[in-house]
């Protein structure tokens, strides 16, 4: 870290063990990423109980490059962190997996889902039991009644959009496993 660590302490008497703990944590943090410039700590306990005992709130503020993670651990209800030591261990568990996701990101190793091709249909065929589909990019694409999923083929009109897999067929591009969008869903172009 470029800068040294800093912890403070609100409504909680300052406490040699829990800033090794803290301190700790933090230095395990390093292990994750040589990118952190510095990090913040803020252990508090906000509200004195009178039938149960202080519920510890902690913050954790790490800066990387150009960015910020943070972790705000409240009290939880099941009194798990009535102990500071649990409470700042969850926090930096935390602060943990997002830096963790920060360096999968800055790798390009971040999870990238393709959205299914899709397009509205065209022209439709009822007596033949084929149609086509027209894709953002213009393409008409070829689909067989056979290939429709959980909907009826008669029920079909052109302007219906749907999702497909595209596969070569024997006379160019066609659709399989062609499903209904419903109103719910929403479609990336």
């Amino acid at each position: 870290m470029q800068i040294p660590l800093q912890i403070t302490f609100r409504n909680v008497e300052r406490s040699e063990m829990i800033e090794e703990d803290v301190r700790q944590h933090a230095l395990k943090l390093e292990e994750f990423s040589d990118r952190i410039t510095s990090c913040r700590v803020v252990v508090e306990a906000p509200h004195h109980h009178h039938h149960q005992g202080n519920l510890y709130h902690v913050r954790v503020l790490v800066n990387v490059s150009r960015r910020e993670l943070v972790v705000d651990r409240e009290p939880d209800t099941h009194h798990a962190h009535e102990d500071a030591h649990v409470t700042i261990r969850d926090a930096f568990d935390a602060m943990r997996r997002q830096l963790e996701d920060y360096v999968r990101e800055l790798r390009g190793d971040v999870k990238v889902h393709p959205v299914p091709p899709h397009g509205k249909i065209v022209r439709i065929f009822p007596e033949e039991g084929y149609g086509f589909i027209e894709t953002p990019d213009g393409r008409e694409i070829y689909f067989h009644r056979n290939s429709l999923l959980e909907a009826s083929f008669e029920r079909l009109q052109p302007g219906t959009e749907v999702r497909f897999a595209e596969e070569e067929g024997d006379k160019g591009p066609q659709a399989s496993m062609v499903r209904l969008v419903g109103k719910r869903h929403h479609l990336a172009d």
